[in-house]
């Protein structure tokens, strides 16, 4: 009872969006180019927890997973990074030149050429080594979500950029999960932990964090509040659809911002959110199942506390949505569809792919599915 307790609590706390662990940051020198040794090459991929999924112009799988950064060819399955760095991975983008960006919880990010690996940390200017997200907006500066607030890199040198003014997150710091039914104060280091960057269609950049979302124009950071007037909390995912409208997942659930107007499509909450060549959108969200029963491992009691979910595009304009859920995990973490149109998503214990029938799993165990 007491190790289902500990996994339980271990759960809340990445549900809270922290995760506490030592690293072993290999490259500390600053940014220093690492020549690539051999890869490391599998018949399947990482058993841990996979965080991000993406795909490649050439067509390979790529997966952040706390074992390493995978490239998945179709056949096979190479472990890019572990022959550079033990550090635990949770973002991967593919910039406009083809060249790769990781981002590590520890020990800052890593740009990699195809060849070989340069390592950036706070010494070249970084905001903080502990970074989550990546991305790249419309004139090639690639930015950072970290723990101490955004880093924009323009190819020489970063910028850094905080949400609210305040002191910095310390080891002693922790979240509980009732710290978002109350108002986070102003200076409080989780408005600064991002999670999520966007740039809208006016050129405006949006920030998911731990604490409040907020828009910048180019000066100010302005908190973004609902219709009910109420700000976004510990927002895990924001993206553009095709159409320009803003999707926002986290603590408040899933809401769309259409340039004038909030519409919400759930209060449950969600992880990440996904647009599909038709307009379906995808996400990873809390299940009908709470999480006290979870985890009760009874006999056919269903152990899922988390659901892989899709809003059917030609629903999404009226008042009733067409929600399918597609399968449950204990956690689902990043979503992508591949060239072939499948749906492969993370979990606790690696990468998953449904194909329209069937999800299957690619850690390597027998019978997962």
């Amino acid at each position: 009872m007491k190790n289902k307790t500990n996994f339980f609590y271990s759960l809340l706390i990445i549900l809270a969006g922290v995760v506490y662990f030592p690293v072993e940051a290999q490259q500390k020198n600053g940014a220093q180019d690492v020549v690539k040794t051999k890869d490391v090459t599998t018949s399947y991929g990482p058993n841990s927890i996979v965080r991000t999924i993406k795909q490649d112009r050439k067509g390979n799988i790529w997966i952040a997973s706390w074992e390493g950064v995978f490239k998945y060819d179709g056949k096979s399955f190479t472990n890019i990074t572990r022959k550079v760095s033990s550090a635990r991975f949770f973002s991967v983008l593919e910039d406009r030149k083809g060249n790769f960006w990781f981002a590590s919880v520890g020990s800052g990010v890593y740009y990699y050429n195809g060849k070989s690996f340069r390592n950036f940390t706070t010494r070249d200017g970084l905001a903080n080594d502990r970074v989550t997200h990546i991305y790249e907006d419309k004139t090639g500066n690639i930015w950072f979500g970290t723990e101490g607030g955004a880093s924009r890199y323009d190819g020489k040198s970063f910028r850094n950029f905080k949400m609210k003014e305040g002191p910095a997150h310390t080891d002693a710091d922790s979240i509980h999960v009732s710290s978002y039914q109350q108002p986070i104060p102003e200076g409080h280091w989780m408005h600064n932990d991002v999670n999520a960057i966007i740039e809208d269609k006016t050129g405006k950049l949006w920030f998911g964090t731990r604490g409040y979302a907020s828009v910048y124009d180019g000066k100010t950071f302005t908190t973004i509040t609902n219709k009910d007037g109420k700000p976004f909390t510990n927002v895990r995912s924001i993206i553009k659809d095709k159409k320009g409208n803003i999707w926002l997942g986290g603590a408040n659930g899933l809401w769309r911002y259409d340039g004038s107007t909030f519409i919400n499509f759930t209060r449950k909450f969600v992880g990440y959110i996904y647009e599909d060549r038709k307009g379906n959108i995808w996400t990873s969200s809390e299940s009908p199942n709470d999480l006290n029963k979870a985890f009760s491992g009874s006999s056919g009691t269903n152990t899922a506390a988390w659901a892989l979910s899709r809003y059917d595009e030609k629903s999404l304009s009226n008042k009733k949505t067409t929600v399918t859920e597609i399968t449950n995990r204990p956690m689902i973490f990043g979503i992508l569809e591949d060239d072939k149109r499948n749906i492969w998503f993370g979990a606790l214990d690696g990468a998953y792919r449904y194909d329209g029938n069937t999800v299957t799993s690619f850690n390597g165990k027998e019978g997962q599915k």
